[in-house]
């Protein structure tokens, strides 16, 4: 076997490690899950790495399972938390657990039939059976309550601020550690992954692999740092907060502009974690970017890799081609392209006035548009001094003063892109 250790480390994925984890993986095709929290029916970038990871485990030849927490959702890790998690209804779980399903299976094959192929489960599907005096019994007898009060998710909540912790809470690390076993027992799962605030969870598990099963049970425990910005700001959110892997909840321009618009300082750091391309590949493109920063190779680099990781090829094209509206040279048969919401997404924040569809369909000159209808110019004079010096584009092409703007002119039959200059850009939409 390859060893993904040594990959994961230059690309700054380890942060705790269990001893012998390493050549358990350097020896023989590995059994590895990484759980994922149902809190929304969708993923954000946040759990990138998770995925990365599996992908990662896939192909250096070992086995990833992926695990929706359909049970544990029910409850809410107390881990990085400050406060009680607000519980979720069935019907709302359920709807989520599909939606993650659908996003994961994006990345991983479920169907491959390769012998280390991906598995999909969901710890509802061996919870629910399982009877409260049953899991007092056979799981709680197991793990003392000092050993799960010398966890630091646990310390944390009970020391810190706030209500404390409820029992519900509490039973978590003992939930997500039967989880473990359980996998261990139907898959032979060796190792479990996660971010490094899962040490805790995760360790509970091993042990209860080891105390569950017969003597000499192995299992294994690594974790990933948790992602931040250079200047300690949270990763994942922008200003319209979280930054999504679904075009429905964050289209893929936005997605696109989230990677471009990356510091340098995180761009070295990012294109490691986030990527598959080689070292060499990384070494030549850092060292490429050091000699003209202004480029921005990594973060271009960076903005396509993902964009066509998480969506496709085709959609990055498109990103492209929306960003050149607003900074390159852009056509108006480009404009054209953009959907309505894309559209929206460029000219975010550009003054917009309504003009009547009617009024449009008869035909207005292009002075009256500028001024009158618009407010884009002060004045009649100053839109025709503007006009005469041929500052003026509609939808990206010049126009003169004889120009009369008609219903041929509107992008997806709703909107007029008038600008002046280089930069100033006013959004027409027709009602």
């Amino acid at each position: 076997m390859k060893n993904i250790i040594a990959e994961l480390q230059w690309r700054g994925l380890v942060h705790d490690i269990m001893p012998g984890t390493e050549e358990q993986l350097l020896k023989e095709m590995t059994t590895t899950y990484i759980g994922f929290d149902p809190t929304s029916d969708s993923l954000h970038i946040g759990s990138l790495v998770p995925i990365i990871l599996l992908v990662h485990l896939g192909n250096f030849g070992h086995k990833p399972i992926a695990l929706v927490g359909g049970a544990t959702g029910m409850i809410g890790d107390p881990s990085g938390k400050s406060d009680e998690r607000n519980l979720l209804d069935e019907a709302t779980l359920n709807h989520n657990v599909a939606g993650i399903k659908q996003v994961l299976s994006r990345f991983l094959d479920f169907n491959s039939k390769a012998v280390n192929a991906p598995i999909l489960v969901n710890n509802y599907d061996w919870m629910k059976d399982l009877s409260f005096i049953n899991f007092a019994r056979d799981v709680g007898k197991r793990i003392t309550v000092n050993y799960m009060m010398a966890k630091d998710s646990v310390k944390k909540r009970l020391t810190g601020e706030g209500e404390g912790m409820s029992f519900t809470e509490f039973t978590y690390q003992l939930i997500q550690g039967y989880d473990f076993y359980h996998l261990h027992k139907e898959h032979n799962c060796l190792l479990q992954m996660g971010g490094s605030d899962q040490w805790g969870n995760i360790t509970t598990g091993t042990e209860l692999v080891r105390r569950m099963n017969h003597d000499g049970a192995k299992a294994y425990a690594m974790t990933c740092p948790l992602i931040t910005k250079a200047d300690g700001s949270k990763f994942g959110k922008s200003e319209g907060g979280n930054v999504w892997l679904t075009a429905d909840k964050t289209s893929v321009y936005k997605f696109y502009q989230f990677w471009l618009n990356t510091t340098d300082v995180d761009a070295e750091k990012y294109i490691k974690i986030f990527t598959f391309l080689g070292r060499e590949s990384i070494d030549t493109l850092i060292e490429e970017h050091k000699t003209a920063p202004h480029l921005r190779v990594l973060q271009r680099k960076l903005a396509e890799e993902l964009t066509v990781f998480v969506h496709s090829k085709e959609d990055l094209e498109k990103a492209i081609k929306a960003s050149a509206i607003l900074f390159g040279n852009a056509t108006a048969d480009d404009l054209k392209q953009l959907d309505e919401a894309t559209f929206l997404e460029v000219f975010e924040g550009v003054p917009q006035a309504e003009i009547a569809r009617g009024a449009i369909e008869n035909g207005i000159d292009i002075v009256t548009v500028l001024n009158e209808k618009t407010g884009f110019f002060k004045s009649n004079g100053e839109a025709r001094r503007a006009l005469a010096a041929n500052s003026i584009s509609v939808n990206k092409e010049k126009v003169t003063e004889e120009f009369v703007l008609s219903a041929k002119d509107l992008i997806n039959n709703q909107f007029v892109l008038l600008q002046s200059g280089k930069k100033n850009y006013f959004v027409i939409r027709a009602k």
